[in-house]
């Protein structure tokens, strides 16, 4: 105990806290209400500031953006660049070769290194191919030959399509015919020529029969074996949502083989000029094929060379046609 108080307990005295001078101004200031415009400004700096930083960030992206899409620009013009130099030089040098081919071939015609009875040379061929169609003892021939391979063609695509369904709509059918289908693919064609002809008696459709003979089987194994590729994957997401047999077909097998039924059209163009000419030389009185059999009949190698490349020419121009239809067919088909 402290003894100035004599004896009796001190008392504590309450201290209160210090003011200091910011909580002097403050009340000052509390005295005097604030504008609220000056608070409305101050708010108004603070947005106007975080809104221009938002625009500057925009700018900056947007920049960026045009800066990548200039660039892919530029890539992807010095690729087409790149690109259609190397067609040019791919079809340089496709004519520099058929060039020296056919350069070498008058040579060793006309200088005798080669028999020009049996073997002609280009001059000679192309004399006779303007005099044939000149004198329009061609065109029928062209005409009867374009027409058979054309009928092939469309036949033996449809049929071997719609065999190829038929066997995967029924597997139990494809187990059946498997072995005769290898077997008919195996088998030289030729040899059915004589059963079309005394079936079907000489003409067209002997030779058209020949002609599907050729093709038909091979599209069927084509596309039948498309169809059983397709992805498993893709089969067993619709299979789950209930989808029929017919449905699987419609929006996943044919969408999906469609690509591949579009390029077995550019094989059976040149299948079908095989079978028609084969069906030719066994029975035809018109034809390209009826004019390299006369040919080698009379001796007149001038002929048959003439006529193979009047095949070569024509069926280069089917092919190319087809090749325009797959391209508009298929466009985009890798994008989806």
């Amino acid at each position: 105990m402290d003894e100035r108080n004599n004896g009796k307990p001190r008392r504590l005295r309450k201290v209160r806290p210090e003011r200091s001078a910011f909580s002097a101004v403050g009340r000052k200031a509390g005295q005097v209400p604030l504008p609220r415009d000056g608070m409305k400004g101050a708010a108004g700096v603070s947005v106007s500031g975080h809104h221009a930083g938002q625009d500057e960030t925009a700018a900056l992206v947007s920049g960026v953006v045009e800066e990548r899409e200039k660039l892919l620009s530029a890539l992807h013009g010095r690729h087409l660049a790149r690109q259609r130099r190397i067609s040019f030089a791919v079809w340089g040098m496709q004519a520099l070769l058929l060039a020296l081919f056919v350069g070498l071939w008058e040579t060793a015609g006309r200088l005798r290194w080669i028999d020009p009875l049996l073997f002609s040379y280009p001059s000679r061929l192309l004399e006779q191919i303007v005099s044939t169609m000149a004198s329009g003892t061609i065109w029928p021939h062209i005409a009867v030959t374009v027409a058979e391979t054309a009928a092939g063609f469309l036949l033996g695509t449809l049929l071997g399509t719609a065999l190829a369904v038929l066997l995967w709509w029924s597997p139990f059918l494809s187990r059946v015919l498997d072995p005769y289908l290898v077997v008919l693919n195996s088998m030289p064609k030729v040899a059915l020529g004589p059963i079309f002809i005394v079936g079907l008696g000489p003409g067209f459709m002997s030779i058209v029969a020949t002609t599907l003979s050729v093709t038909v089987i091979i599209t069927t194994i084509n596309i039948y074996n498309r169809f059983r590729d397709v992805e498993s994957g893709f089969v067993k997401v619709v299979r789950l949502f209930g989808a029929t047999r017919a449905q699987l077909f419609r929006l996943v097998v044919l969408p999906d083989s469609f690509p591949v039924i579009i390029s077995t059209l550019k094989v059976n163009v040149g299948l079908a000029w095989v079978g028609v000419i084969v069906g030719e030389f066994l029975v035809a009185k018109l034809g390209l094929g009826y004019l390299i059999i006369y040919g080698f009949q009379v001796f007149n190698f001038t002929l048959v060379l003439s006529s193979l490349v009047v095949i070569a020419a024509v069926a280069t121009v089917m092919y190319q046609l087809v090749a325009a239809l797959e391209r508009k067919l298929t466009a985009g088909w890798r994008e989806r």
